[in-house]
């Protein structure tokens, strides 16, 4: 090729940072041992709540058919379709935060350097996120356990019973959410200090621009 080494990929690779070197795809940011595991077992349960759509789907169909073309109204199966929607969406929330799938809406931040982007995440995790989540898990859960030791069942007619277990979901998913939180903190910390010591991720496209 004639193209010029300046400005090429192969110039800006080897004029990055180490800690640069340690980046893992999309969320700009390195990844430690106890963030990896953290990131598994959240990004494993998002993933496996992510199939309660499909059941919604079925459920929400089946519903439908059964009251247009059978005039077969049920109260059960409207909560069903609300439970498992509501379950889905809570469980995922820790997956989006642990892969950066959220939506960022600051033009301030996207305009700074790795390590200004860095210290913007850590004020926020520390001051803002955080402090919401501890303060949500601490309301979240007695919240969910006053009503399973009450036995609360939904007060509609035929409505399902146990209504601490989707309450319990939501304590459950500000949990998963600290964690999360927690372990995007780690990769702050080790991309501005160093500490925990970042690791290596091999990814698909560090394989290939290995390979080249």
């Amino acid at each position: 090729m004639t193209v010029s080494d300046k400005g090429s990929p192969q110039s800006e690779r080897a004029s990055v940072s180490d800690a640069q070197e340690f980046l893992h795809h999309h969320t700009e940011l390195p990844t430690t041992r106890i963030s990896q595991g953290v990131d598994l077992v959240i990004s494993g349960i998002g993933k496996t709540a992510s199939w309660m759509w499909l059941i919604v789907t079925g459920v929400i169909i089946y519903a439908v058919v059964g009251r247009y073309a059978f005039g077969l109204g049920s109260v059960t199966l409207e909560e069903v379709q609300w439970h498992l929607a509501g379950a889905g969406w809570l469980l995922g929330l820790g997956y989006t935060l642990v892969t950066d799938g959220h939506v960022r809406v600051d033009v301030i931040h996207e305009r700074l350097s790795l390590r200004g982007q860095a210290w913007v995440e850590l004020f926020g995790l520390l001051l803002l996120l955080l402090p919401f989540l501890g303060l949500a898990v601490y309301e979240m859960v007695p919240y969910a356990y006053s009503s399973w030791q009450q036995g609360e069942t939904s007060q509609a007619p035929a409505g399902l019973p146990h209504r601490w277990v989707l309450k319990g979901v939501l304590a459950l998913s500000f949990i998963l959410l600290i964690l999360a939180a927690l372990s995007r903190l780690l990769k702050v910390t080790a991309l501005l200090f160093g500490f925990p010591k970042p690791i290596r991720v091999e990814s698909e496209s560090n394989k290939k621009e290995e390979a080249s």
